[in-house]
């Protein structure tokens, strides 16, 4: 009884170490699809198979490869995504045993999932707002949120893309995590007085074949700066009075008017002191317009 048991032993562990086979699929493959011949290229037959009780073991492999008996096939019971198997974990694999009985016979398969361009890079948000000042330095960065995609290697993420950006650039930087950090930066100086307000698409683009891509909408805001000075409709202005005018007599209307903002654009009047000897005669009244 102990030499049965010995080399029960004996067997199975030469068996574990004989008996490997790998195979690579994509992933997303339907229900049925073929992975592999597994009794060809085990080098055995199909009555072995048979006679053997061919079955798979282990884990929750087998709620996706299923075993075909009569014919010695492995195929794909349920489709599998490789980003909710694996998620960015590389290589992705499944790990199983075909068992077979009389003699005891247990041979190691090996199923890589490689992935397929199934996703597209996603933005957590559909647009962004910025308020930036018209005084702004070249240069200035503003961090924008990555897109996610959860494919892998050529299929992920690669690159970003803005436009219109006359006024911006894009600057990249990776991370630790495989991942993408995106800032924009400002490259031209911003004028409120000629445009206000801006819409710029940031599309998001993987390597794939074919590509797919993402996209984020930013609006921004152009805040005012005191960067106008006030202009008068006329460079001169002449005017002239009788000497008996009765005080409050107007003599002239000037008009002023400047391209600012709020209380950076309000405009008001003083007799400058080229004037000083008649400053006691006349004084400057704004009215309303």
């Amino acid at each position: 009884m102990r030499r049965q048991v010995l080399l029960f032993f004996s067997v199975l562990r030469l068996s574990s170490v004989l008996g490997q086979v790998s195979y690579s699929i994509p992933e997303e493959m339907a229900k049925g699809s073929l992975v592999g011949n597994i009794v060809q290229d085990l080098g055995l037959g199909v009555k072995r198979f048979q006679t053997g009780n061919a079955r798979i073991h282990t884990g929750d492999s087998t709620e996706y490869i299923q075993l075909n008996k009569e014919k010695g096939l492995l195929v794909i019971k349920e489709k599998i995504d490789r980003e909710a198997l694996c998620g960015q974990k590389t290589p992705c694999a499944l790990h199983f045993q075909i068992a077979l009985e009389n003699p005891i016979e247990i041979f190691q398969v090996t199923l890589e999932i490689t992935d397929i361009n199934d996703n597209a890079p996603v933005f957590e948000k559909e647009e962004r707002r910025f308020e930036i000042s018209e005084s702004a330095v070249i240069g200035s960065k503003f961090m924008l949120e990555k897109a996610m995609d959860p494919d892998i290697g050529l299929n992920g993420l690669q690159s970003y893309t803005l436009k219109p950006n006359d006024h911006f650039v894009l600057k990249l930087h990776s991370q630790s995590d495989g991942g993408k950090k995106v800032e924009m930066i400002l490259q031209k100086p911003l004028d409120r007085e000629q445009q206000e307000f801006a819409s710029l698409l940031l599309t998001a683009v993987d390597g794939g074949e074919p590509q797919r891509s993402g996209t984020m909408q930013i609006h921004i805001t152009v805040l005012d700066a005191n960067d106008n000075a006030p202009v008068f409709t006329q460079n001169i202005y002449k005017a002239s009075v009788k000497e008996n005018a009765v005080t409050g007599t107007i003599i002239t209307k000037v008009s002023a008017s400047d391209v600012d903002k709020g209380s950076n654009g309000e405009v008001s009047y003083v007799i400058g002191n080229s004037m000083r000897a008649f400053q006691n005669y006349f004084k400057s009244l704004k009215t309303a317009t």
